[in-house]
């Protein structure tokens, strides 16, 4: 079953409505949360292709990340809330023109039927900073102009369709080949879709053949319209939101945000409530205060154990996953090694409600080994039976997706490590 704006509304459950004065403990909002980010329960069957849109929908948005020590994280954040599926599905999604990327938190998958409220972006990139590169633009407009006329002409490209100069080579992932830049600038533009990726790869190809029916003149909402569905959209995927987290969701102008969501309120989009321990104003989206209640005496609480990714929503806004599990997370894989305190690609932990530890782990695919570098639980959290079973089988089922099915343990609190490899 879908609400309107197409989501699946299945981990929602019904409760009475809450009233607009209604003070709830933070592990209501926590619930209320994960409930929105589709992480209130465990799947009840197996996964289908339907359910990875869904599961995007629900979120608004899916980061995409290139690092792939275990599955790259588009396909991870997936995993974590749809179970073992085919990570071929979520390409599929895109080559059929059910997904488009652009930047939207950063470069991310998004349902194809919110490409107009990310196309004012394109037509006035000025203000992305870094992620549109405006003097190289400017200084290489012919080149690019031309590139442009070739995949007009010639049909879609690949990055990897261009050759470096005899003798030149790559110092790093941002020492791309001037064919790459102008590939980017025309992407970051509009004027150059992803129709589809190979082996992870985007291909380019022009945006009136990837969107024959879009029109600027006829489809495109105004610039405000634009704005205020994203932080609806916003609102929706957090389930329960402050004004100092509109912003980050979709990188909108960092400006205060408290009256527009107040106006939302009053739109009767959203519910004002008090949350105890908190100053800032609270408000939560109309279609999750229909179950607050539950959430605040404890009826309604998440049961799901699994790993997360680090570009995953629920910990991409570090100030955000403070406020709300208490939990300090930096992504270490582009600090050196030496500095990392926790290690290259930590995953959290979430259990039943709550962030209780971080996993650096490695996926070795040709021995079929599913790596645990070390294991860190967060201060004050007990080694209970439960939590060792739930720890165990999370782990089992994230080796057994990967196809590495065979669980080694390493660095880990002496009694845990002992008790998981005795499950």
């Amino acid at each position: 079953m879908r609400d309107e704006d197409g989501c699946d509304t299945a981990n929602a459950p019904d409760a009475p409505v809450a009233s607009g004065g209604l003070t709830l403990p933070l592990a209501a909002v926590r619930t209320l949360h994960l409930a929105a980010q589709g992480l209130l329960a465990p799947p009840r069957r197996k996964a289908t292709q339907d359910d990875v849109l869904d599961a995007i929908r629900r979120m608004a948005q899916l980061q995409i990340d290139t690092i792939h020590v275990v599955a790259r994280s588009p396909y991870f954040v997936l995993f974590s809330r749809v179970g073992a599926y085919d990570p071929r599905w979520l390409d599929a999604h895109l080559a059929e023109g059910r997904l488009f990327e652009y930047w939207a938190h950063e470069a991310c998958f998004v349902p194809i039927e919110d490409y107009g409220l990310l196309r004012h972006r394109m037509l006035d990139p000025s203000d992305m900073g870094w992620k549109y590169a405006g003097e190289w633009h400017a200084k290489h407009r012919r080149e690019i102009d031309a590139l442009l006329e070739r995949i007009r002409a010639s049909g879609p490209v690949r990055s990897a369709d261009f050759a470096r100069a005899a003798g030149e080579k790559s110092d790093g992932w941002w020492d791309w080949k001037p064919e790459k830049r102008h590939l980017e600038v025309l992407f970051a533009i509009g004027a150059l879709m992803v129709a589809e990726r190979r082996n992870f790869q985007r291909v380019y190809d022009l945006t009136e053949r990837v969107l024959p029916h879009w029109r600027d003149a006829r489809d495109l909402p105004s610039r405000a319209d634009a704005e205020r569905a994203l932080l609806l959209r916003t609102c929706k995927a957090l389930g329960a939101i402050r004004a100092d987290w509109a912003a980050d969701y979709y990188r909108l102008p960092r400006r205060p945000y408290t009256e527009a969501l107040h106006a939302l309120a009053d739109a009767g989009e959203l519910v004002p409530v008090r949350v105890e321990g908190w100053k800032h104003d609270a408000f939560v989206h109309r279609d999750y205060a229909t179950f607050a209640g539950d959430a605040a005496n404890g009826a309604l609480a998440s049961t799901v154990t699994t790993l997360l990714s680090p570009f995953d929503p629920v910990v991409w806004d570090r100030k955000r996953a403070v406020a709300l599990f208490d939990f300090d997370y930096a992504i270490e894989c582009y600090v050196p090694a030496h500095k990392r305190k926790y290690g290259y690609f930590v995953l959290p932990i979430l259990n039943r409600g709550k962030l209780v530890g971080r996993v650096d782990a490695k996926a070795h695919r040709t021995q079929g080994i599913f790596e645990v570098k070390s294991l860190h639980l967060e201060p004050g959290v007990r080694t209970s039976g439960r939590l060792v079973t739930d720890l165990r089988r999370a782990l089992q089922r994230c080796a057994d997706w990967h196809g590495t099915p065979e669980l080694k343990i390493g660095d880990a609190p002496g009694e845990l490590a002992a008790a998981l490899l005795a499950e």
